[in-house]
C-alpha cells in the first residue's frame, strides 16, 4: 500500500514540475490565477464612482444616487468571487485588502446616503433643484477621479487641488447661497478626508507590499507581424518567434491591447503565466440569454443608475479569450473590463 501511495506522489510531483516548467512567462511576471477573480471587488470600486461621474455629470442630485444598493452589490460580488476561489489556496493578503476597501467603502457610501437624503436634500429644494457651481465641481472630479484610477491606485489621487479650486472663488457670491455653503462644507469634508486617508493608506502599502508590475505578460499564437503602431507600449520580452512573449499595459489599457490583438486573428496561450481560467465583466441588456456554448456566467449585477442594463461576469479559458473577445465585437457586445489577474 505504502508503494502505490509513494507512486501517487510522485507522479503527481511529476505532473506540477511539469506543469510549471510549460508556463513561458518568468516568475517576476507570473500572478496566481485566483486574482482574476479577488480583482472584481477592487474594479467594482472603479465602476462605482464611474456611474456617480456619469450621474452627476448628467445633472442628476447626488441624493437620487443609490448609495445603499452599490453597497449591497459589492459584498454580492466578492461573495461571488470568494466561493470562485474556493478550491484555491486561501489569499489571506488579498483578501485582507478586499475587507479593508469594502468596509471603508461601506461606511463612506452609508453615511454619504443619509446625509445626501436628508440635508443635501433639503439644499436642493432651496436651489429649486438648479445645479450650482459647486455641483458642477464635483462632477468634474467625480470624473477626474474615475479617469484616474482605471490606471493608478485611488489613494494617489491629488484630493489637494479639488480643495483649492472649491475655495477659489468666495462663497457668498452667486444665487442660491445655502446650496453652495453646504456643497462647499460636504465636498471640503469628503477631500479633505480623503487625501488623510490616502497619505495613511499609501504609508502602509508602501511598507507592506512591492510596487505592482504595471505591465501584464502574454504569450500569443503567433506574432503580430507588423508591430501595431497602434499600441505602442508593446514589448516583446524574448525572441517573436512561433510562440512570442510579449508584455502590454496591465489594468484598464491591457482591454484595448487584447481586443485590438484578437482582432488580428491571434490567440492567447498564456496571460500572466495564466493558462486556466479568466474574468470578464460585459455590459448588456438585462436578462440577455448566453448561448449554450458560450462562457460561463459568475454574477449578473443591475445597472442601477441605467434600467434596463446589467453587469455580467463570466469567466472562460484563457485560450478561448481571444475568440470570445471576436464574437462579442462583431455582436457589438460592450467588454467592460478583462481582469487580468
Amino acid at each position: 500500500m505504502k508503494r502505490w501511495w509513494c507512486a501517487l506522489a510522485l507522479l503527481a510531483a511529476l505532473a506540477t514540475a511539469s506543469h510549471a516548467e510549460s508556463i513561458t512567462a518568468p516568475p517576476e511576471h507570473r500572478r496566481s490565477e485566483d486574482q482574476t477573480f479577488l480583482t472584481y471587488p477592487e474594479w467594482f470600486l472603479v465602476h462605482s464612482p464611474a456611474e456617480l461621474a456619469a450621474f452627476l455629470t448628467a445633472g442628476r442630485p447626488a441624493s437620487e444616487f443609490p448609495w445603499g444598493g452599490h453597497v449591497a452589490q459589492f459584498w454580492q460580488g466578492y461573495r461571488a468571487v470568494t466561493r470562485e476561489t474556493a478550491s484555491y489556496p486561501f489569499n489571506a493578503g488579498y483578501h485582507l485588502m478586499v475587507s479593508v476597501i469594502g468596509g471603508s467603502t461601506t461606511v463612506e457610501y452609508v453615511l454619504r446616503g443619509a446625509y445626501e437624503s436628508t440635508i443635501g436634500r433639503l439644499s436642493e429644494a432651496s436651489a429649486g433643484g438648479i445645479a450650482t457651481a459647486e455641483d458642477a465641481l464635483a462632477a468634474r472630479v467625480a470624473q477626474r477621479y474615475v479617469d484616474f484610477i482605471r490606471i493608478d491606485p485611488w489613494y494617489l489621487f491629488d484630493f489637494v487641488t479639488p480643495l483649492r479650486e472649491l475655495w477659489s472663488t468666495p462663497a457668498w457670491s452667486g444665487p442660491h447661497v445655502l446650496r453652495r455653503l453646504e456643497r462647499r462644507y460636504l465636498l471640503t469634508t469628503e477631500y479633505a478626508i480623503k487625501a488623510g486617508y490616502a497619505w495613511l493608506i499609501k504609508l502602509a502599502t508602501g511598507a507592506i507590499y512591492e510596487a505592482a508590475r504595471p505591465v501584464t505578460a502574454l504569450v500569443l499564437s503567433r506574432a503580430p507581424q507588423p508591430l501595431p503602431a497602434t499600441l505602442p507600449e508593446l514589448r516583446c520580452l524574448q525572441a517573436c518567434d512561433s510562440t512570442p512573449l510579449v508584455s502590454v499595459p496591465r489594468y484598464r489599457a491591457f482591454m484595448f491591447y487584447a481586443q485590438a490583438l484578437a482582432a488580428q486573428g491571434l490567440d492567447f496561450v498564456e496571460v500572466a503565466g495564466n493558462r486556466g481560467v479568466i474574468l470578464v465583466s460585459v455590459i448588456q441588456r438585462s436578462g440577455t440569454a448566453l448561448p449554450a456554448d458560450g462562457p460561463r456566467p459568475v454574477l449578473a449585477q443591475p445597472i442601477l443608475t441605467q434600467p434596463g442594463r446589467e453587469r455580467l461576469l463570466v469567466a472562460l479559458p484563457v485560450p478561448q479569450l481571444a475568440q470570445q473577445l471576436r464574437r462579442w465585437q462583431a455582436a457589438g457586445v460592450e467588454v467592460e473590463h478583462i481582469h487580468d489577474y
